[in-house]
């Protein structure tokens, strides 16, 4: 993930606010709430209860870089709001509320940029997504103490269908900065997808194990959050997935002995980090708009060994994908990571995603598309 975005407003006041008659309540509304509300052309309208407050306006994520809006403060101290169209997708926002970040009250909460945050999904028509009706696999809880970070390790597990019946593949899969693993589950969807590709004999059936982005000690915590100590905590989880995570999934679970690893934003570093170091383990690599740490003009690989990966007798499967409207350092990252396996002749899929930003259904669209062509 990035830094937000501060969303310019255009304040209008007025004692009414009128709403169009087409608008349906976003996904991410709260039962029984009515906004946010988004209509055919992909505006949304806003209403929020802030009675004492002299100014609101909306911040919010990379899909709503653009967004401007017109904002009305009733009488009865709603705070109304009327967007121009946004970008297809998912995304974070709140409000500044006389200078106080506020969620907004009527959405569920979704954890991004560090703490629990408001979303709003932007429908682009697509339904691979959705709760079908399909034979649907579980994710359940798990955890154990690891002797690498000093400290409990808390991941979720997705389980297909046909769990129980034979031994499955699996997939380790990354979040991005500012989440956690709740992330893959609530904005990505993940049983969704996967329960609908596995019904349409889309994808081979797989478990996912859906683990913590960060392994810190205590003491390591207390660091300056900047690269380096990505970089640190990287190579910890390296330690943390080969040592302790992989014999702990393989002694509990029914599985096969054949894996893959994924991840988006930083997590598609620690991905590629890892599958590069242990090429012999895994069979597929996958990074969703890839991001590079620490590296310099002239060594933008000094910290990802991804040479490992042209030395290996074994060649894993490698997938690149990212949104066709992500910022700048992304496509550089994405165009240096391509150039490299293409100068070097090593095979790769790139995987472009129209329209669509820095946010989860660019990584949605990614899964479904990676889960498709692994463990073949």
């Amino acid at each position: 993930m990035q830094k937000f975005k501060i969303i310019t407003a255009a304040l209008v006041f007025s004692s009414a606010l009128l709403f169009s008659q087409n608008f349906k309540t976003s996904v991410t509304a709260k039962n029984g709430k009515e906004f946010p509300k988004i209509d055919a052309d992909r505006k949304a309208e806003v209403k929020v209860y802030f009675p004492k407050a002299k100014s609101v306006t909306i911040e919010g994520g990379d899909g709503m870089q653009n967004l401007s809006y017109d904002a009305a403060e009733g009488t009865d101290g709603f705070w109304t709001f009327s967007t121009s169209p946004l970008e297809i997708g998912f995304h974070y926002y709140w409000f500044n509320v006389d200078g106080k970040r506020t969620n907004d009250p009527n959405t569920e909460l979704y954890f991004g940029y560090g703490q629990p945050t408001s979303g709003i999904e932007i429908p682009s028509g697509e339904d691979f997504f959705f709760e079908k009706n399909v034979k649907h696999g579980k994710i359940v809880d798990d955890g154990f103490e690891s002797e690498i970070t000093k400290v409990k390790r808390n991941f979720k597990v997705y389980l297909p269908p046909n769990y129980g019946t034979q031994k499955f593949p699996v997939l380790y899969l990354y979040h991005g900065t500012g989440e956690d693993i709740t992330g893959w589950e609530r904005q990505g969807y993940i049983k969704n997808i996967l329960d609908n590709l596995f019904a349409d004999k889309k994808a081979i059936e797989m478990i996912v194990v859906m683990d913590y982005g960060v392994a810190l000690t205590p003491e390591q915590e207390k660091l300056p959050d900047d690269y380096p100590r990505t970089v640190l905590s990287t190579k910890n989880l390296d330690k943390l997935v080969t040592h302790e995570l992989i014999p702990y999934i393989e002694k509990k679970y029914n599985t096969n002995g054949k894996k893959a690893i994924a991840g988006l934003s930083r997590g598609s570093y620690q991905a590629m980090f890892i599958g590069a170091n242990h090429p012999e383990l895994f069979s597929a690599i996958g990074s969703f708009s890839p991001v590079i740490y620490e590296g310099t003009e002239l060594q933008p690989f000094k910290e990802l060994p991804v040479e490992n990966l042209l030395r290996s007798k074994q060649k894993p499967f490698f997938f690149i994908g990212i949104g066709e409207k992500e910022d700048k350092r992304f496509s550089e990252y994405n165009a240096i990571l391509s150039n490299y396996l293409n100068q070097n002749k090593y095979p790769f899929v790139q995987y472009n995603s129209p329209g669509t930003y820095h946010e989860w259904l660019t990584w949605r669209r990614c899964l479904n598309e990676f889960a498709q062509q692994i463990f073949r």
